[in-house]
């Protein structure tokens, strides 16, 4: 009898490569949030809150009115084309002095019966000196500023908010995510079969990018409405300055969330429950806040916002408002950006060997020297 042949054994299925795993394993995360119905409900407010602001803020910006004044046929020519100045007519001399009395407008500027020097008119007012109607009626030399800003001040303070909320509200919502998605996989022991299949620094680069991407597409999502809202409003000037600044922005923020979310990982890697995140992540929240805070409060500080530009930190937001304002050679924010991606790889490296060496670690929380250490 001759010799049957040995039966094959399948050999066993090729571990995918790192790209090919850190793919799958960004595929989970965009899946997760995809599917969770309060991400998507979050995100659509988020989106409606953020038009709604914008409407309103460029409507009230462009409603701005100045200080009412009554005029006369013969003084309505002296306030003519004064910014800041909102001209009532008033068919008499005793209908301006009438509207003072009433409240109506805040002085009113009528012929005088005996001028003084250049001024054939006078102003009257109810019971206080009004000092800005008169500096701005005085004669005085012509006034040029070398380093002016076309952007007016309500815009300004609007473009830093703008910046500011969305670094702050992105940034603090996906990071806070990661932090609890990692302490999650530990508690219900899930992260032993990830990493059982792929490497632990393939499982975090994978739920960075994965976050990374729904972070941009909200950051997109927040730039178109901010600029249909702003057409919407009428406020064609500010969309013409704020395409560059945008377009910065979006790439700060990019590097920016990177760094925040490497370490947002690392940080709810050294703790095992959901109730100790606070005590790991407060420290990278405050680094989210500050920017938010600075902005909000030294928007006309040219030094602080320079100082602020330089940061890693806060670079994402000062930078782009700083390109807004025109404060900014062509060399600075390309300097910015390289002292941000260095930051950033520096986090990335920090990072992974803390969310290495922390992540099956279960218990109490890991001190930051024992997971650098390993």
């Amino acid at each position: 009898m001759s010799a049957q042949p040995a039966a094959r054994v399948p050999s066993p299925p090729a571990e995918p490569s790192a790209a090919r795993s850190v793919w799958l394993v960004t595929q989970r995360e965009l899946g997760s949030k995809l599917r969770s119905k309060a991400f998507v409900i979050s995100t659509l407010i988020l989106l409606g809150l953020a038009l709604v602001g914008v409407v309103w803020g460029a409507i009230a910006a462009s409603n701005v009115q100045g200080m009412p004044v009554a005029v006369t046929a013969e003084t309505a020519s002296v306030v003519e084309g004064m910014t800041g100045i909102d001209a009532k007519p008033a068919d008499s001399v005793d209908a301006a002095l009438a509207m003072v009395e009433d409240g109506s407008v805040d002085a009113a500027v009528v012929p005088d019966d005996e001028p003084v020097g250049p001024y054939p008119y006078k102003i009257v007012a109810k019971d206080s000196y009004p000092e800005t109607l008169v500096a701005m009626l005085s004669v005085s030399p012509r006034v040029e500023l070398l380093d002016s800003s076309p952007q007016d001040s309500i815009l300004r303070y609007l473009v830093a908010v703008g910046f500011g909320v969305v670094f702050l509200m992105a940034a603090s919502m996906f990071g806070g995510t990661i932090a609890q998605s990692v302490v999650e996989e530990k508690q219900t022991r899930v992260v032993e079969l990830l990493i059982a299949a792929i490497p632990v620094r393939v499982l975090l680069a994978g739920k960075v990018i994965g976050n990374t991407i729904l972070a941009m597409a909200q950051i997109i999502a927040l730039a178109v409405i901010a600029v249909a809202g702003l057409v919407v409003a009428g406020q064609t000037t500010a969309v013409e300055g704020l395409g560059g600044p945008l377009v910065w922005f979006s790439v700060f923020f990019l590097f920016g969330f990177v760094l925040l979310a490497a370490l947002f990982a690392a940080a709810g890697a050294m703790v095992s429950r959901q109730e100790d995140i606070g005590s790991t992540t407060t420290p990278l929240t405050m680094l989210i806040l500050a920017p938010y805070l600075l902005v909000i409060f030294f928007n006309d500080n040219p030094l602080v916002l320079a100082v602020m530009s330089y940061v890693p930190f806060s670079a994402p937001v000062a930078m782009p408002l700083r390109i807004y304002l025109g404060q900014v050679a062509w060399w600075e924010p390309v300097l910015s950006l390289v002292i941000l991606i260095a930051t950033c790889l520096a986090a990335i490296l920090v990072g992974s060997r803390v969310y290495e060496n922390s992540l099956l670690r279960m218990g109490a929380r890991v001190k930051l020297r024992e997971a650098l250490a390993g």
